[in-house]
C-alpha cells in the first residue's frame, strides 16, 4: 500500500520550521533537518543522528520520506540517460539526464541537464507528441517534482546544474506546485540551482505566463510554438484554439517587461505541415519583435503518429531564413534519439502482471 503520510521532501524551510516549533523544538532544528535532506541526502529520519530520538520518531510518525523509486535506467550512446520512476500511487514518470556535449561521447561534461516532468500524462494533446496519446492523469506534487532531481543524482552519481521543465505534462497547468518546487530548487538551503539555470516550457497558456512573470526569480521561458500563424498552429497545438498567437504574444510582452532572460521559441519542423519558407519568414519577424531566440528541432518519429521530418537541406534553408531577421537561431541535434528520449518521443511502457501500462511522456522543446 502507498504511504499516505505527507512527504517532508519539498517542504519549504518555513514550513519545516513551523512544524518543529509546534513540536517544542529550538529554531536550529530546522537547519539540521534541511541539511540532512538536501546536503547529506539521507533517505530516512533514522539517519538524522544529531536529532533527539523522540523527534526522529515523531517525524517518522507524521511524514514519509521516500516518495518514488527507480525502476530502470536506459542509457543512450550519446550518454543521455532515461530514468523510469514509480510513484507512491503506482503511477510512472520518466526523467531524462542530458549531457552538454553528447556528440563527443565523452564521460566528462561541464553541464548536466535534468528534463523534469510536472504531470502524469498531459491534457493538451500537442499533435506531434507521444504525451497526448493517453491523456491526463494528475498533477505531480511538489515532493514528486523535487524528488526527481534527488533520485536522478542518487542513481546517476552526477550533479545536476541545469533544469528544463520539458518532460511529461504542461508545467503551467500545475502552476502552484511548479512555483513551490522552484522555491525549494533555487534556495541555498535546498538544491541550490540558480534560477538562470532553469527553463520552464509551456505550450502557450497565456494567463499563466503572466502569473509566472510575477515571480521574482529570473527563470527562463521556452514556448512550444510550432507554427508562426494561427492557421498552421491550430493543426499542431490544440491550445491555440483557446489562446491564439495574438493572446500568447501579448502575454510574452508582459514577460519581457518583467524578466531579463530572453524568451526561446521551440519549433519542431514537420514536413509539409509547418516547414514552409513562408512560415520561416513570419517566425523570424515574430521572434525579432520580442528579441527572442529560436530552437529548430527536426521532427522525431513517434509510434502511432504519421508526421515526417523534412530533409536536412530543407531544415537548413528554414534556419537561414529565420536568422535573416536578426534572430539567434539554432538547428538542434536531438539527444537520446536511440532510446526514445528525444523531443516528443518519450512514452512509458511498463510491463505488469496484468499487461502493459502505457503512460506517454513528452520532452517539450
Amino acid at each position: 500500500m502507498p504511504d499516505c503520510k505527507p512527504s517532508i521532501i519539498g517542504l519549504h524551510k518555513t514550513e519545516i520550521s513551523r512544524i518543529l516549533e509546534n513540536c517544542g523544538q529550538p529554531k536550529y532544528r530546522a537547519d539540521q533537518v534541511i541539511d540532512w535532506i538536501y546536503q547529506k541526502r539521507v533517505t530516512s529520519f533514522a539517519e538524522m543522528s544529531n536529532l533527539p530520538q523522540a523527534l526522529r520518531e515523531t517525524l517518522e510518525d507524521q511524514f514519509s520520506f521516500v516518495n518514488m523509486e527507480n525502476v530502470s535506467v536506459n542509457g543512450s550512446k550519446d550518454t543521455t540517460q532515461k530514468f523510469l520512476f514509480r510513484l507512491n500511487d503506482g503511477r510512472y514518470v520518466e526523467t531524462v539526464l542530458i549531457p552538454a556535449n553528447p556528440a563527443l561521447y565523452s564521460e566528462q561534461s561541464d553541464r548536466r541537464t535534468a528534463c523534469v516532468s510536472s504531470q502524469v500524462g498531459c491534457a493538451f494533446g500537442c499533435k506531434f507528441c507521444a504525451s497526448g496519446l493517453a491523456g491526463f492523469t494528475r498533477n505531480l506534487t511538489v515532493d514528486e517534482i523535487v524528488g526527481q532531481l534527488l533520485l536522478v543524482e542518487k542513481v546517476s552519481g552526477e550533479k545536476i546544474n541545469n533544469i528544463v521543465f520539458m518532460g511529461m505534462g504542461e508545467p503551467l497547468a500545475n502552476l502552484n506546485n511548479l512555483t513551490a518546487s522552484l522555491d525549494v530548487i533555487t534556495a541555498e538551503w535546498g538544491i541550490g540551482i540558480g534560477a538562470r539555470k532553469i527553463t520552464v516550457s509551456t505550450s502557450g497558456l497565456a494567463p499563466q505566463v503572466e502569473k509566472l512573470a510575477e515571480k521574482q526569480q529570473q527563470i527562463r521561458l521556452a514556448i512550444s510554438l510550432h507554427g508562426a500563424t494561427d492557421e498552421v498552429r491550430d493543426k499542431i497545438m490544440p491550445v491555440n484554439s483557446k489562446w491564439n498567437i495574438d493572446s500568447l504574444f501579448n502575454s510574452l510582452r508582459v514577460w519581457n517587461q518583467k524578466k531579463k532572460q530572453k524568451i526561446t521559441f521551440e519549433y519542431i519542423l514537420i514536413k509539409d505541415v509547418n516547414d514552409s519558407l513562408e512560415q520561416a519568414n513570419i517566425l523570424g519577424k515574430r521572434a525579432a519583435g520580442l528579441n527572442a531566440k529560436v530552437n529548430l528541432i527536426p521532427y522525431n518519429t513517434v509510434e502511432g503518429l504519421d508526421w515526417e521530418r523534412p530533409s536536412e537541406e530543407h531544415c537548413k534553408k528554414f534556419r537561414n531564413l529565420v536568422s535573416k531577421a536578426g534572430v539567434t537561431t539554432t538547428l538542434r541535434l536531438e539527444k537520446g534519439h536511440d532510446i526514445n528520449a528525444a523531443c516528443g518521443q518519450l512514452r512509458l511502457k511498463q510491463e505488469t502482471e496484468e499487461g502493459i501500462i502505457q503512460a506517454p511522456v513528452k520532452i517539450r522543446k
